[in-house]
């Protein structure tokens, strides 16, 4: 796995981690943690947030950080 893979993988994962957890404590009023984690949606929910986090977010931030690299040259 190259550097890139790496990178969007530790900075997008972490962003779907951290969206799954507080989309469940954000709605744990309104439904317990139980009920959340057997619902189908909640698995859709946190795949998108895991894919778009990787795909996208860590993407742009990749793109960034080089850029920045080739700015600091």
């Amino acid at each position: 796995m190259n550097e890139r893979w790496k990178y969007q993988l530790k900075t997008g994962g972490l962003w779907g981690v951290l969206m799954i957890v507080f989309s469940i404590l954000f709605t744990l009023k309104e439904k317990p943690l139980e009920v959340q984690l057997t619902s189908p949606n909640f698995y859709i929910r946190s795949l998108v947030y895991l894919l778009a986090g990787t795909f996208i977010l860590g993407y742009f931030n990749w793109k960034a950080k080089k850029k920045a690299e080739e700015n600091k040259k």
